[in-house]
C-alpha cells in the first residue's frame, strides 16, 4: 500500500501549468517614460515571480487617444485567457458613463490598482497663471491625450463647471509628451497631473520653481499639498459638489492594472494574488521608493465594488456630469 500510495502521481496545478515557460504582455496605454509607464514596468519586474509557473511579463506600449486604444484592444482584441494584461488610464473605467466608452468596465478582470491618485493641476513658470484666481481670470492653455483621460477630463471640468478660461489642446500621447510641449513653451499647463510622478519624474522643477501649484483633484487634500487648494473646496453649489465627487471617484483607483474580461476564474484570482503580493514585497517596495513612486493600493475586489456602485448612478447627476466634461 505505501508503495502504490508513493507511486501515485502529483496533482497538477493546472495554472502553473498554463504559465509554465510563457510570457505575459503587458500592454501600455501610453507613451515611454510617463507615470503609467513607470508604474507598469516596475510592476512587471517583481509580480512575475509570484504567478505560479513564473512566467515572463513583458512590457509593450500602446499608446493613443489617451489609452483608449489599449483599453479596446483589452476588451475586444487581446486573448482572454490570462496571458495579457495593461495597464491604462483612471478615468477609462468611467469612459462608458461620461464619454464615448464602447465597453462594459464592469466585465474587466480588474486585478488592482498599484495607487490611489492625487491629481494636479499646474502652470509653467512662464505663464502668466500663477494662481487658481489666475486660471478663472486669464486665459491657459494646457495639453491633452485624449477623451477619459485625466488631463482633458479636468481640463474641461475646469472650463465648464468653474468657468476656467482654458484651451485644450488634446492629442499627445502621453505626459512626457506633455511635459516636452511645455518646455518648448507650446503650451502653458497640464492638469489632470498626477502628483506621484511629479515628484518622481520632475521634483526638479518643483525644486527649481518651473511650476506652478494651482488646484489639487481628489476628495480630501493630501499631505504633501497642504498650501495648495483642494477643487471640493472651491465648489460653491450642491450640483458642483455632486459632479466632482463622481468624477473624482477615479482616483481611487489611480494606477489601475487589469486583464481583458473572461479570463478563467483560477487564473483572474491567481493574478489578483500575484499582484496583491506584489504590493507588499520588500525589493519592489525599495525601488518604487527610490523612484519616489507612491505605493498604497488597492485589490481588486474593491476596485469591483466601486465600479459596480457609480454605474448605479442616477441619470440626472450623470446627465450634469456629462455636461461638464465635454468640448
Amino acid at each position: 500500500m505505501l508503495a502504490l500510495c508513493l507511486a501515485r502521481p502529483t496533482r497538477a496545478d493546472p495554472v502553473e501549468d498554463f504559465y509554465k515557460n510563457r510570457t505575459i504582455r503587458v500592454v501600455i496605454g501610453y507613451s515611454v517614460g510617463g507615470g503609467y509607464d513607470l508604474y507598469a514596468r516596475l510592476l512587471a519586474r517583481h509580480m512575475e515571480k509570484y504567478i505560479p509557473g513564473h512566467p515572463k511579463l513583458l512590457p509593450q506600449n500602446m499608446e493613443g487617444a489617451g489609452s483608449l486604444k489599449a483599453t479596446n484592444y483589452l476588451y475586444g482584441v487581446a486573448p482572454k485567457d490570462g496571458s495579457t494584461i495593461g495597464i491604462i488610464g483612471r478615468g477609462l473605467a468611467m469612459e462608458p458613463l461620461l464619454g464615448d466608452g464602447k465597453y462594459d468596465a464592469t466585465k474587466f478582470t480588474w486585478i488592482g490598482s498599484i495607487a490611489s491618485e492625487i491629481s494636479i493641476c499646474a502652470s509653467w513658470h512662464t505663464s502668466p497663471v500663477k494662481t487658481w484666481d489666475d486660471v478663472l481670470t486669464r486665459n491657459f492653455t494646457v495639453g491633452g491625450n485624449g477623451s477619459g483621460s485625466d488631463p482633458d477630463i479636468f481640463a474641461l471640468l475646469l472650463r465648464n463647471v468653474f468657468g476656467a478660461k482654458i484651451k485644450l489642446v488634446t492629442g499627445y500621447p502621453g505626459g512626457a509628451d506633455i511635459n516636452l510641449a511645455l518646455e518648448r513653451g507650446e503650451l502653458e499647463g497640464r492638469c489632470g497631473w498626477s502628483w506621484s510622478t511629479i515628484k518622481s519624474r520632475n521634483a526638479s522643477w518643483l525644486q527649481e520653481r518651473k511650476i506652478n501649484l494651482l488646484a489639487q483633484f481628489a476628495l480630501e487634500k493630501h499631505q504633501d499639498l497642504s498650501d495648495v487648494p483642494l477643487i471640493m473646496d472651491l465648489a460653491t453649489t450642491q450640483e458642483q459638489r455632486q459632479i466632482l465627487r463622481l468624477i473624482l471617484a477615479r482616483q481611487v483607483m489611480g494606477r489601475p492594472v487589469l486583464a481583458p474580461p473572461g479570463v478563467p476564474e483560477d487564473r483572474k484570482l491567481a493574478l489578483r494574488k500575484a499582484f496583491d503580493a506584489t504590493m507588499t514585497d520588500p525589493e519592489f517596495l525599495a525601488e518604487a521608493k527610490k523612484a519616489d513612486l507612491e505605493v498604497n493600493p488597492v485589490n481588486g475586489e474593491t476596485i469591483d465594488r466601486l465600479l459596480a456602485d457609480l454605474y448605479q448612478t442616477p441619470k440626472d447627476i450623470l446627465e450634469k456630469a456629462i455636461r461638464a466634461i465635454r468640448q
